[in-house]
């Protein structure tokens, strides 16, 4: 959304005289704070330096130090930096609280969205007097932070440009934009810079440095993705399907496919025979490992952020990733839609909810804490007739765990590691069976007394400073509570006294896979270990 016109300003910033603001909290978020994370309170994001795209739920939109961009509460938000930039973003969070006299259908923030400002050195002062305020140890001090606010929302109405100018960045996201929408057209450079206003040559670099990637690259891979939804259509003909996405020639698209997925188009949909539905994440990593892309999963930017960007194009019916499944009427709403094979599920499920999926499609339930993730896989694996998948699958893993646990055991000498989640103002040890398992796997050593603790175990933060262990993997829960105890708790001394936090071997992990029980997660945890304990140089898997 644009700024709001000037005619219409006097009227919208009306109700700012029955309006209070409280400031709750304010992060600087740089390239590995950049996880997708659900809002509860109002949001705020100012451009520090660099561009890139910010992710609200399933769009994505271009952030640059000539705009600031508001967050209404509940929405899920991700960062991304464009090749090359360094991005650093402020993202501020805070509440709203009306007079009473205000119906409820007036109680409107008058700058929603995205708003185009003249950024100048005050800006950034305010951003820091804020953030220096905030995480500061006098009460005092906090509380000034709340005027700084305030001047800083000022700044913003007073600051509002009518127009956004029109650069060459805006030029390659139209470009892209109309890629995007006419893949199915014969599209040529000329054509693009032209309508860039640039040079052929120019558009050719410009695009490839905007976006890391060529202007024909994109375009192909457009087509690709398309190409691939039109596949799971029953009776269409691969001819159909490439002239549908903008080939003329059936054998060119053919090596297009393969050259951009690894298989050709034929191999590709043998592989999608099965219309099997994936009712839960961890029914998604388990079938992946087992080499079976679902016809239906819960993709979601945040819930499930790594299978969303991964396979968002590959998996036709999305269902809901929210936690604990909480829109599972919604998702059989979705998978009414279609002629399935099989649904697998956990049993997590409500009674209700199983006996609506039964009407669907034969269900299969698959116990997700009762049995390891390899029984789980062997399950499974029975379920789809993949059972020698599975078998090479965990060959495979042990071979990879074990090149890994010798590395493990070069690098650290013997040194204690410790894996902790914290969420809201609690600290966790072990708190998911999978970290158990790969810790286990791994051979891992536990400083001594943690046992006493046993798994998820609630500690305080002179427990976990007086376990002296010389390695923590952190999991902070990407939730705006969670984050803003983070803030101020990582700049106290109690924190700074931990012996992981003295050596600087606070490694982060995200929740997207720790928390995840699958064969595929598995996996992916084995992985991040060794490259945040060991060095960057890649094991071959």
């Amino acid at each position: 959304m644009t700024a709001v016109p000037a005619v219409q300003q006097e009227d919208a910033y009306s109700c700012l005289d029955l309006l209070w603001v409280k400031f709750r909290a304010v992060r600087l978020l740089r390239q590995t704070h950049f996880k997708p994370q659900l809002l509860y309170a109002h949001g705020l994001v100012v451009v520090k330096q660099g561009e890139g795209h910010i992710t609200l739920d399933l769009g994505m939109h271009r952030l640059d130090p000539d705009t600031v961009r508001f967050i209404a509460p509940g929405q899920t938000i991700g960062f991304s930096e464009e090749q090359g930039s360094k991005l650093e973003v402020y993202l501020f969070t805070f509440d709203l609280h009306w007079d009473q006299e205000v119906p409820p259908n007036r109680r409107v923030w008058p700058l929603p969205g995205v708003v185009a400002v003249k950024p100048d050195h005050a800006l950034y002062q305010l951003c820091e007097a804020v953030s220096g305020c905030s995480r500061s140890g006098q009460a005092l001090e906090r509380f000034s932070g709340q005027t700084h606010f305030q001047k800083l929302l000022s700044w913003i109405f007073n600051h509002i440009r009518r127009e956004k100018k029109q650069d060459s960045r805006l030029a390659m996201d139209r470009t892209r934009s109309y890629m995007e929408s006419h893949y199915s057209e014969s599209i040529t450079i000329d054509q693009l810079a032209r309508m860039a206003e640039v040079s052929p040559k120019y558009y050719v670099s410009l695009f490839k440095k905007t976006y890391g990637k060529t202007a024909i690259d994109y375009l192909t891979g457009v087509r690709v993705n398309r190409a691939k939804q039109l596949m799971l259509q029953e009776d269409m003909r691969l001819k159909d399907i490439a002239y549908r996405v903008g080939y003329n020639d059936e054998y060119y698209f053919s090596r297009m496919f393969k050259k951009e997925v690894g298989i050709s188009p034929t191999a590709y949909l043998r592989k999608r025979r099965q219309k099997v539905v994936a009712y839960s994440a961890t029914v998604l990593g388990q079938l992946l490992a087992l080499q079976i892309m679902p016809y239906a999963a819960p993709l979601h930017p945040k819930w499930t952020s790594y299978y969303y960007t991964q396979y968002r194009y590959d998996i036709p019916l999305h269902l809901s990733g929210y936690r604990f499944n909480e829109d599972w009427e919604a998702n059989l709403d979705v998978l009414k839609q279609a002629r399935m094979d099989c649904i697998i599920s956990t049993d997590q499920l409500h009674p209700p909810e199983k006996e609506r999926l039964e009407q669907l499609a034969p269900v299969h339930v698959v116990p997700l804490y009762e049995r390891g993730w390899r029984d789980q896989l062997a399950d499974i694996a029975a379920i789809v007739n993949a059972d020698d998948e599975a078998r090479v699958w965990l060959e495979r893993y042990d071979e990879h765990a074990a090149r890994v646990r010798e590395r493990l055991h070069e690098a650290l000498q013997g040194e204690t590691v410790l894996i902790v989640s914290l969420y809201n103002d609690r600290f966790f040890l072990f708190p998911s069976i999978g970290m158990r398992d790969v810790f286990a796997d791994l051979a891992l050593r536990a400083p001594e007394g943690a046992a006493a603790y046993g798994g998820n175990k609630c500690v305080s933060l002179a427990e976990l400073s007086a376990l002296e262990a010389d390695h923590i993997l952190l999991n902070v829960r990407q939730e705006s509570v969670t984050l803003d105890h983070w803030e101020r708790l990582r700049t106290t001394e109690a924190w700074q006294d931990v012996r992981a936090v003295r050596r600087g071997c606070v490694h982060h992990i995200s929740s997207d896979p720790w928390r995840e029980y699958s064969a595929h997660a598995a996996m992916r945890m084995v992985q991040d270990v060794y490259e945040r304990l060991c060095d960057s140089r890649a094991l071959d898997a």
